[in-house]
């Protein structure tokens, strides 16, 4: 079954008493029992929800997955996974990644006892230094967020493997419409489906896929007894989303193409990160294991100052100034006070990320819209 397939019906039957096309939303809190320990498969909603179970069996297909979980949110995704870990345990993880992942590795995690090395992942033989027998989790984020990094999974794939360490990699700006991580040896896949899945700046939620029953087991245990679940409605609502994924993300692609292609050439713009870019430092990656390039692009000034970023983020309108990405509506975002202020200023530097850069989720308008709304705020500057 293809991927546009896969979207509309993964998981998904009619429902058996009415035939309704359209998965239900079953708001409820609780479900009849026959008798004790005699049920239809349903408990108690934190443990299980028909919409959930559906929502959950889709995403795990979109993912070439055997087991998906759902999470009110990304966040609570990650909290999952990193709890996996045990007091002692070591986490090597991506150096330039999203804040919130930042956060609560080093505001959190690091307070209970579990440890993490932030390293430069784009030469994969850097991670070998860092590994010790306590490290039990490598985190990989690509592409990265906000400077459109580009690692390559297959080859940290064959490290992860080689000392028996997870491997969980973040696939939220790539989608399992672009990019299947499990496909290439990642052992769990985490997303952000507010972002790209949703696709309508309307749900806040995360989730899991993984082929290892044991990894399942452990994470639903988790899910089930800490209870970041996401609500019926919500589940309803992604499921809507999900079936028009592979749809926005070729226009996604599309509009990214013509507007980092229109920054390049433009004569005020200073660095432009694009992954589908001959130019970008690890094109080849993208080529490697991508169907396509995505709409998010970043891009500096050449008069690279802080006023006159924030006078042309300002200065927009149909770009939306806002945190989030992964919309039908394009956002502009300030990652350095936005996305990514939980990072130390001088860490954030050191790893590329300026005060300066300005991150562009290109939602799926008229492309001759979007770079008129560009043309106009930079000739405030």
């Amino acid at each position: 079954m293809k991927f546009g397939t896969k979207a509309i019906h993964a998981g998904i039957e009619p429902e058996p008493i009415t035939g309704a096309v359209m998965t239900p939303i079953f708001q409820t809190s609780t479900y009849a029992q026959e008798g004790i320990g005699k049920h239809k498969g349903y408990e108690y909603a934190r443990t299980q929800n028909p919409t959930r179970t559906v929502l959950e069996k889709n995403i795990a297909a979109l993912e070439n997955g055997q087991f998906g979980l759902c999470f009110a949110s990304g966040m609570a995704a990650v909290d999952a996974v990193i709890k996996l870990l045990k007091q002692g345990d070591e986490i090597i993880a991506c150096n330039d990644l999203y804040g919130g992942t930042y956060r609560i590795i080093t505001k959190i995690f690091e307070g209970l006892g579990i440890n993490a090395k932030f390293v430069d992942m784009e030469n994969p033989a850097n991670i070998e230094q860092y590994i010790t027998p306590k490290t039990k989790l490598i985190w990989v984020e690509t592409p990265t967020n906000p400077l459109l990094n580009l690692i390559d999974i297959e080859e940290i794939a064959k490290i992860s493997k080689k000392h028996q360490i997870n491997l969980c990699v973040d696939n939220t700006f790539a989608t399992p419409y672009l990019q299947n991580p499990l496909d290439l040896g990642a052992d769990i896949v985490m997303h952000s489906m507010t972002k790209y899945l949703g696709g309508h700046s309307d749900v806040v939620m995360g989730a899991l896929v993984t082929n290892s029953a044991e990894t399942h087991a452990k994470l639903a245990f988790i899910q089930n007894s800490c209870g970041a679940v996401p609500s019926p409605h919500d589940c309803f609502l992604m499921l809507r989303g999900i079936k028009t994924l592979h749809i926005r993300m070729d226009r996604h692609s599309e509009n990214g193409k013509k507007m980092a292609e229109y920054l390049v050439g433009h004569h005020k713009i200073g660095k432009v990160y694009w992954i589908g870019l001959p130019t970008h430092k690890n094109h080849h990656i993208a080529l490697k294991q991508m169907r396509g390039f995505g709409g998010m692009v970043a891009f500096t000034l050449k008069n690279d100052s802080l006023e006159n970023a924030i006078k042309v983020m300002e200065s927009f309108e149909v770009f939306t100034l806002g945190e989030s990405l992964g919309g039908v509506e394009s956002l502009c975002t300030h990652p350095a006070t936005m996305t990514h202020a939980a990072i130390p200023k001088e860490d954030r530097e050191a790893r590329g990320l300026s005060d300066t850069l300005i991150r562009l989720s290109v939602g799926i308008e008229d492309a001759d819209d979007l770079i008129a709304d560009l043309e106009n705020a930079l000739k405030n500057i």
